[in-house]
């Protein structure tokens, strides 16, 4: 494969992000975005220096040229326009939350592998490079036995309509928890025994504020918190027997720092450089096509499907739910 020709589904703020990253890769670029209105469409394209502007999601889809499409709705509509996609035989990057619970996404996937198209989940820290790193630093030993992590994210983002709508799938969990329990299960795993969890709710529904405690089967804990009315420090912590680490902006890793039993820093690790860091998504997209896979290799299929339960369960326990889920 050459250059990645890549269609964006959607033209709000996360996809022009997208577009501007393309638009500074070698190995990918956006030729074509759809919104279903034409004049949204025609405003991105020439915002974002965009070949081509689409009024309707099909236009796009039929465009033989598009490799990948990028869809970067609200969560709520992430079934019908990934069904969509499959239908036309597209393959899908799907923004997070991949879907608005566990019933769809099992939905979408089994659809996708019917039909043998690659559908991923477009949660951007999975794949970055200081994944890698900060795993090695905490199985180094450097740290002594990892037994508690922490990790919270906040963004006074309440005001964005479509997180206070049940209709739209808002709500802090599926915006900003998501990163906090994914950082948990890449660096503590999956083996939970036990989740609790409280929350502040909006006038509308939804959750404005979660905590969230898991227990593992080991006795290891994590202490998650997200909020869309406050900002956060945006730090995940691993604690251990000898030291701890400390990873700077949990939804964009830029440095993991050491420090020992006095509190000294002992090691301190940047990230590269990067364009925005949703060039590792894409790269990760274009390997897993050329090598013929259905889903890609940072974040498999079974993996987006255990985070969409782990939110499902959360929001049981605190009594969200969205209106086709009545």
């Amino acid at each position: 494969m050459e250059k990645l020709r890549v269609g964006i589904l959607g033209a709000g703020h996360i996809a022009g992000v997208m577009a501007d990253t393309l638009a500074k890769m070698e190995e990918a670029q956006c030729i074509a975005v759809a919104s279903r209105n034409l004049e949204k469409a025609e405003e991105f394209a020439t915002k974002h220096n965009v070949p081509k502007a689409c009024g309707s999601y099909e236009e796009m889809l039929k465009l033989d040229e598009v490799d990948l499409v990028y869809v970067a709705t609200p969560h709520s509509h992430h079934l019908e326009h990934g069904r969509l996609c499959i239908q036309y035989g597209k393959p899908v990057l799907m923004e997070k939350a991949f879907t608005s619970n566990a019933k769809e996404a099992k939905e979408l996937i089994a659809f996708a592998k019917e039909k043998q198209v690659f559908i991923a989940e477009a949660i951007w820290v999975r794949y970055m490079p200081m994944v890698q790193t900060i795993r090695e630093v905490m199985e180094s030993g450097i740290i002594g036995t990892p037994r508690f992590l922490t990790a919270n994210l906040g963004y006074p983002i309440r005001d964005v309509k479509r997180l206070t709508d049940p209709a739209l799938a808002g709500g802090a969990l599926l915006d900003v928890g998501v990163y906090t329990l994914n950082f948990a299960s890449m660096f503590f795993g999956k083996d939970v025994e036990e989740t609790s969890v409280t929350c502040v709710k909006t006038e509308t529904g939804v959750d404005a504020q979660d905590s969230i405690t898991l227990i593992y089967k080991d006795g290891r804990m994590a202490q998650l918190s997200c909020s869309m009315e406050t900002v956060s420090d945006r730090y995940g912590m691993i604690h251990g027997s000898s030291g701890y680490m400390m990873i700077e902006n949990i939804n964009n890793f830029q440095s993991v720092a050491v420090y020992d039993r006095e509190n000294k820093e002992v090691l301190k690790k940047a990230c590269p450089p990067q364009i925005s860091g949703y060039e590792y998504e894409v790269l990760a997209c274009r390997e897993a096509l050329e090598k013929g896979l259905l889903e890609a290799e940072a974040m498999p299929h079974s993996e987006t499907i255990h985070m969409m339960e782990v939110m499902d369960e959360i929001r049981e326990k605190i009594g969200v739910k969205y209106p086709w889920e009545e």
